[in-house]
């Protein structure tokens, strides 16, 4: 079964760090259970295995984490939902596109009990809404912007790191970087899309649509 874990308040980053290293390798050890860890952290930007030091364009305003999870420069603040996803790969299929997939399906079935409808980009990692009534970009393309971050690591076939949600983040925060490489797209959040809802409404949402991708939990 899955420990589902849920964290008040904003956990320190290092904290988190230790915690999910510690939790893989007793997972990989058959000594604890997967984990899902539901939780919010202060504001602050970490990079990933693909990023490059010219999208860091304001070093100085957070925190900067140097981290081995896969993806480029990413932003962690109160009112994004981050989940950390410890499962087993061994036992589960050792299929890491397939897992990745996994995740984009579990983010895109949470928001469409919002009645959001998330996509899935070549090319543009994470998931994505369309903004029609806003101006199309440069290239004459429908605007999008981004609602969830994934990123991931494994060892030993053990995930950890995972998924960000923006339920209402400070969006301004996120031009300090340019979020995972991509300059023609913006963020967006469950609130800036006028949506009232809240952390537990998506936490709810979340553990149902886990369900129904990964399969049962504790």
């Amino acid at each position: 079964m899955v420990d589902w874990k849920i964290t008040d308040g904003l956990t320190d980053y290092d904290s988190a760090l230790a915690f999910m290293e510690a939790r893989a390798a007793a997972i990989a050890a058959g000594e604890a259970e997967e984990c899902i860890w539901l939780l919010e952290h202060p504001p602050l930007y970490t990079a990933g295995t693909s990023a490059k030091p010219e999208d860091l364009t304001d070093p100085d305003r957070f925190p900067v984490y140097e981290v081995r999870r896969g993806g480029q420069y990413t932003y962690h603040g109160p009112g994004q939902r981050v989940v950390y996803v410890m499962l087993d790969l061994n036992t589960r299929g050792r299929d890491v596109r397939r897992f990745v997939q996994q995740l984009e399906a579990w983010v895109i079935a949470a928001l469409a009990e919002f009645n959001v409808t998330g996509h899935i980009r070549d090319g543009r990692v994470g998931v994505w809404v369309e903004r029609p009534e806003k101006p199309r970009t440069a290239s004459g393309k429908m605007t999008e912007d981004k609602i969830a971050a994934i990123g991931i690591r494994l060892r030993k076939w053990v995930s950890f790191h995972g998924i960000s949600i923006n339920v209402d983040p400070e969006l301004e925060h996120f031009t300090g970087i340019v979020p995972c490489g991509i300059t023609e797209y913006g963020v967006t959040s469950l609130v800036d899309l006028g949506l009232p809802v809240t952390m537990d409404d998506l936490d709810v949402a979340l553990k149902r649509s886990f369900e129904q991708v990964f399969g049962e939990i504790e």
